[in-house]
């Protein structure tokens, strides 16, 4: 008999827009899935998606059932209802439902608390708020050890209650590279600077344009990829300057295709709950040039050049450092093919198992609070 009780997933990660998060959600499903087939006694367990999910990945042994109503945080309330009492009710995206305790939510980070400046007013109230009610009531796993630690000293939790189950990169793996990106976009193989990002401040895009062009460079270019605007480039500024080109969103398929040929990755961010870039960059061979932050250092370890992300000169020297010592890229790269083997999905989705069979063997009360007293 499976030592796990029925498992109801939250699928309204499949309703949003994708990002880091969302490709967290969705390949964690995908890998556990695969982890289960070909087990005799492999445990019910149930995709629970809106009405507004789409692209459903083909799953051989989860169970799809769509649940009415428009994927959102009233409907996160309601999945308890489509659930029986003792089913063990799992979110993978951040949400959860306050008014059930028998459940696991994946809190990614501690943005809303430590960078608030990346949202409204309404977005950070919201989300504060349901991460201290979800702290209270649902067991909160994590994706790296510094979010971890970010979130019991923020919501009150316990180092050794906060399982850590990390991202990986094998996603980027499953694509073939758009070979021909590189000169759609006009660009030269090997002569370009690569960076993923947003307008979010704590991605930190404006000092790492700053510091490429402090470089005076014609022959060499800093790509952007992903949604932005022009606040990046400083007051009066509404255009790019002809070194900078701003990609937009592109597929996996382009990103593989720019990460085979770029001098390096630069990610400047100012603070991440882990940051799948690196990891990515790595699969190609690419290499990584990275703020000098804690979670940065725990997912990349050697495998990076690290720089102070609050200094354009200081990145700048880093960018020059690529462009002058080939020597220390083919290190990185190296390196980078070694930093990988720490990562899969399918040890992520292992460790999920290992979370939720301990969490049937020791069933939390639902009136019991789980967090310690706040100081």
């Amino acid at each position: 008999m499976s030592t796990l009780p029925a498992i109801a997933i939250n699928g309204r990660f499949l309703a949003q827009t994708p990002s880091g998060v969302q490709r967290f959600a969705l390949e964690l499903v995908r890998a556990l899935d695969e982890l289960l087939c070909g087990q005799a006694e492999a445990p019910s367990i149930e995709l629970l998606v809106p009405d507004d999910a789409q692209d459903l990945p083909p799953l051989r042994v989860l169970q799809v059932r769509r649940v009415a109503g428009r994927g959102g945080h009233l409907w996160d309330q309601r999945l308890r209802r489509h659930c029986a009492p003792d089913t063990l009710m799992v979110h993978l995206a951040n949400g959860g439902c306050i008014l059930r305790g028998h459940s696991l939510t994946v809190l990614h980070d501690a943005a809303v608390y430590r960078t608030p400046a990346n949202f409204t007013w309404a977005y950070r109230t919201l989300h504060r708020t349901l991460g201290r009610l979800l702290a209270l009531r649902a067991r909160i796993a994590t994706v790296s050890a510094f979010s971890r630690d970010e979130l019991c000293a923020l919501l009150g939790l316990e180092a050794r209650e906060v399982p850590v189950i990390p991202n990986a990169w094998e996603h980027l793996a499953r694509v073939q590279p758009d070979q021909g990106v590189v000169a759609r976009l006009g660009l030269q193989p090997g002569r370009y600077f690569l960076t993923i990002g947003s307008p979010a401040p704590n991605k930190n895009l404006q000092r790492a344009i700053a510091g490429f062009l402090q470089l005076g460079l014609t022959d060499e270019r800093l790509v952007i990829v992903g949604r932005l605007d022009a606040a990046v480039f400083g007051a009066g500024v509404s255009t790019p300057p002809p070194q900078v080109l701003m990609a937009g969103r592109l597929s996996d398929a382009e990103v593989a295709g720019l990460l085979q040929q770029a001098r390096a990755l630069v990610f400047p961010s100012l603070y991440e709950g882990f940051g799948i870039p690196p990891l990515e960059a790595m699969l190609y061979r690419c290499p990584v040039l990275a703020s000098d932050i804690p979670v940065v250092r725990e997912v990349c370890g050697s495998a990076a050049l690290y720089f102070d992300p609050l200094r354009p000169e200081v990145i700048a020297a880093a960018l020059r450092r690529a462009i002058d010592q080939p020597a220390l890229l083919q290190q990185l790269r190296e390196r980078g093919t070694a930093q990988l083997q720490r990562y899969s999905w399918q040890h992520s989705a292992q460790l999920l198992l290992a979370v939720l069979r301990q969490m049937a063997a020791q069933p939390v009360s639902p009136l019991q609070p789980r967090t310690k007293a706040l100081p």
